[in-house]
């Protein structure tokens, strides 16, 4: 299943989303680089229909040791300041795109990682772009230590986007597979469009998200997503994948599973 004429789906309902990916705050990653730049995205966020968004800057990986979890909720606290003084209707919470790591369970004890909305219950964990390195074994000790992991866009990972089967492996664990909104647009090539309806069948709660950097090739585009889904899974199913999932995500509830045949 892989819609080709998303330019012309219209009649889904309006909504508000909540974003719980996005690389949103300045200076920090390689998402904006400095207030203006952080605020051009805040504009589209809203305008997207997104009232609300977690930050999350990559941790760990190639930014390991670059800032911790006092300096994004610093950093979440004056960007909310900011948008407040620029009448930008969008309200942000603390988060982290997290590299998958063998520390990262002493590292949320210690305080040193974000998990989502700062709830000790869900964190965002993404794997090596380069390699896939099976992180059943850290989804696993998360459960035992009353975490649950969502594995970021694996629709966009090459091993995964082949076999969107191997998560069923995960099963036992729970955790929610964050589907990057633009995938299901192509942005992110054919592949990663095919995988991301591929996943849509799989056994594990998912949901979508924008992980948007700017406003140019990685702008917020979860309304078109949202249509799109609206269209071709229900309005129900839409609604979990882009309203009720982030919403429990941020709340730090048990997620709800897909129907799709």
């Amino acid at each position: 299943m892989t819609p080709q004429d998303s330019n012309t789906t219209k009649g889904a309902v309006e909504a508000s989303f909540i974003d719980v990916h996005c690389h949103c705050l300045p200076g920090l990653d390689d998402g904006p680089p400095d207030v203006p730049a952080a605020l051009t995205l805040c504009r589209a966020l809203a305008a997207d229909r997104i009232a609300t968004v977690v930050a999350t800057p990559h941790q760990l990986g190639r930014y390991d040791g670059r800032y911790d979890a006092r300096m994004i909720r610093r950093a979440v606290a004056q960007l909310n300041e900011l948008l407040a003084e620029a009448r930008i209707p969008l309200s942000v919470l603390p988060g982290a795109d997290i590299r998958i790591d063998e520390r990262i369970e002493d590292m949320v004890r210690s305080d040193e990682i974000v998990t989502v909305a700062d709830g000790k219950r869900y964190l965002l964990l993404e794997l090596p772009h380069e390699v896939f390195i099976d992180p059943e074994m850290l989804l696993a000790r998360l459960v035992e230590g009353g975490l649950c992991g969502v594995i970021t866009h694996p629709e966009r990972h090459a091993f995964l986007a082949e076999r969107p089967e191997f998560v069923r492996r995960w099963v036992p664990y729970r955790p929610c597979l964050q589907i990057t909104a633009g995938s299901f647009l192509g942005g992110f090539g054919r592949r990663s469009e095919e995988a991301a309806w591929a996943f849509l069948r799989e056994p594990l709660p998912l949901a979508v998200a924008t992980d948007a950097h700017d406003t140019a090739g990685r702008a917020p585009c979860m309304s078109e997503a949202y249509r799109l889904l609206h269209r071709y899974v229900g309005r129900d199913e839409a609604d979990i994948l882009c309203m009720e999932n982030p919403r429990r995500l941020v709340a730090g509830e048990a997620l709800v599973s897909l129907n799709v045949e």
